[in-house]
């Protein structure tokens, strides 16, 4: 992502004020470890002293942008979709900013119609957004074997803010994060 981009972005995260946000899982600060490429994605471990996070995560097609699907021990079997977005400033309170229709597509698979939410943490340089999706075992299947997925939020009157990620690798990575998060 590019830092015109960013700027059109900007009144569209942040043009609404959202609901009050509890600091999520991700709030204090982590330690990293066990960091394993599978080409352009990479499977780690993170560790916020209560409990160990696992991630499977993209982090070469934006230099301030990631994808990352996370699983949580204890409850590996409710995984997540997020992505996050490097800002020009750190925040100052933790906060929903917005929530808007997104759609994603794995290579020629069917759009995915959803909701996702963007999220600010005080403390943090970066915006977080959360797609609602109650078919995401089969969007992760899609991805294990996709080339790309395609990612558009809705910006009302304007053209839609569009996003592609890489998917080589994705399918080695989801799976060892999964695995991580089984054995922990």
């Amino acid at each position: 992502m590019t830092l015109p981009l960013y700027r059109s972005l900007a009144p569209f995260a942040f043009g609404a004020a959202g609901l009050v946000f509890a600091a999520g899982a991700f709030a204090a600060p982590l330690t990293i470890s066990e960091p394993h490429d599978h080409g352009a994605w990479q499977a780690l471990t993170l560790d916020d002293g209560d409990k160990r996070h696992f991630r499977a995560v993209e982090a070469t097609s934006y230099s301030d942008a990631t994808l990352s699907v996370n699983a949580t021990q204890g409850v590996c079997h409710l995984p997540w979709l997020e992505m996050r977005v490097t800002l020009e400033e750190t925040q100052t309170d933790d906060r929903a900013v917005n929530l808007v229709p997104a759609r994603l597509r794995v290579d020629r698979e069917p759009l995915v119609d959803t909701m996702a939410e963007f999220i600010v943490e005080r403390g943090d340089d970066g915006f977080y957004s959360h797609f609602y999706l109650g078919e995401l075992d089969t969007l992760l299947s899609q991805m294990s074997g996709g080339e790309k997925l395609f990612i558009g939020f809705d910006q009302g009157e304007a053209e839609p803010w569009t996003m592609t990620f890489d998917l080589d690798g994705a399918g080695e990575a989801l799976a060892e994060m999964r695995q991580r998060c089984a054995d922990a």
